[in-house]
């Protein structure tokens, strides 16, 4: 299980699930996958009725957003966002990084209906970034790491915003209500772990609360948000250990494998909808000169201490355009009654996530070749 903890095994397996769901979606066993993604597996006692394709985005995923969770408490207590001075520059590089995405997916879809999916380019993707980032870049000094990991984290909490706020329908607010001394209980016994039997009980709280949160309309990975922001850090810290190889070997690559299994559309490419072309453009470009920019003006609002190089700011603004897991969750969200349009923005977000990878690779690698040169000197 060691070389799943690596990041950059879980970003080739990522990427292969992705590819392979693709491949086989339009193959002879296309129509059979995507009948057993789409059949249903109730369960009638919990009020719960989702298909296979949804207990994996909203049940399995809620794991992954858990361990986010977890990484983003840690980076504020004891990491790379634990002062103001040193949270500067991500944040502020990581608000650019949405806001420009968003703005050229809304020039560039006008229409009403379809303008909903601006935050399909807004996300990056903590694991295939750092993947990526360990390919090529050995040579570089730590901070480049510690900017890519606070960056990504600050970005998958505004994604959770997003999620939460954007993407939820008919809310109901007593199962929501009910979550709370739930949540509450889990981070208050979390901090009392002292045998199989509490280690049980947490279980059983975390699965009522993801119940509770689904039932009451919220996005049911906000659950694992909840969670993971109240779990007590020396427990945090054990269970993100024990569950990373999961989340890396499992959670994420057959969420990335059930999201891909779409069929390659048949229209020319001047028939592509204005959502693919937005994503392709504002996911690789608008994430590169959004987190660039914001960046720049933190260096200038930072104290000497606290700026960051403009070749390391590139290097990390390149792997940002990874949107992959997130922005593939948020594309189906977003279209969740459009399925053609579904199609297009999960292969337009795939596309331009590996356009990303390799920009952000080339970037890094150059950096990284940089600073060989300045060891060597």
């Amino acid at each position: 299980m060691t070389f799943l903890r690596s990041e950059r095994y879980a970003a080739f397996l990522l990427l292969g699930a992705a590819i392979l769901g693709v491949i086989l979606a339009n193959s002879a066993l296309g129509p059979g996958l995507q009948g057993l993604r789409d059949q249903h597996l109730p369960v009638p006692w919990l009020g719960l009725d989702l298909s296979v394709g949804h207990w994996v985005t909203d049940g399995l995923l809620a794991v992954f957003f858990f361990l986010a969770a977890i990484e983003l408490k840690h980076e504020l207590a004891h990491g790379e966002l634990d002062s103001a001075g040193k949270a500067l520059v991500p944040t502020i590089a990581a608000v650019g990084g949405v806001i420009v995405p968003a703005a050229i997916f809304l020039v560039m879809v006008p229409d009403r209906e379809l303008s909903k999916g601006w935050p399909i380019p807004t996300a990056t993707d903590i694991a295939f970034a750092l993947g990526a980032l360990a390919l090529v870049g050995r040579a570089l000094p730590s901070r480049i790491r510690a900017l890519l990991l606070a960056l990504a984290v600050i970005d998958d909490l505004i994604a959770i915003l997003i999620i939460a706020f954007f993407f939820t329908d008919d809310l109901l607010p007593l199962p929501l209500i009910a979550a709370v001394p739930v949540i509450l209980v889990f981070g208050w016994l979390s901090r009392r772990v002292r045998s199989a039997p509490i280690v049980a009980i947490l279980i059983v709280l975390g699965i009522t609360a993801w119940v509770l949160v689904y039932l009451s309309g919220i996005h049911a990975t906000i659950a694992g948000v909840a969670l993971g922001l109240v779990m007590a850090g020396t427990s945090a810290a054990r269970t993100r250990h024990a569950l990373e190889p999961w989340s890396n070997g499992i959670i994420l690559p057959v969420f990335a494998f059930v999201a891909s299994l779409v069929v390659l559309p048949t229209v020319g490419i001047g028939e592509l909808s204005p959502v693919f072309w937005a994503i392709l453009v504002a996911l690789p470009i608008g994430k590169l000169v959004g987190i660039t920019a914001g960046a720049l003006v933190a260096n200038r609002l930072a104290s000497a201490r606290h700026r960051v190089p403009f070749g390391d700011i590139t290097a990390v603004a390149g792997l940002g355009g990874i949107g992959f897991t997130v922005s593939l969750l948020m594309n189906e969200l977003a279209y969740a009654k459009q399925p053609d349009v579904v199609v297009e923005g999960t292969l337009a977000v795939l596309i331009a996530s590996v356009f990303a990878a390799v920009l952000g690779v080339i970037l890094t690698a150059i950096r990284a070749r940089h600073y060989r040169s300045v060891d060597a000197a």
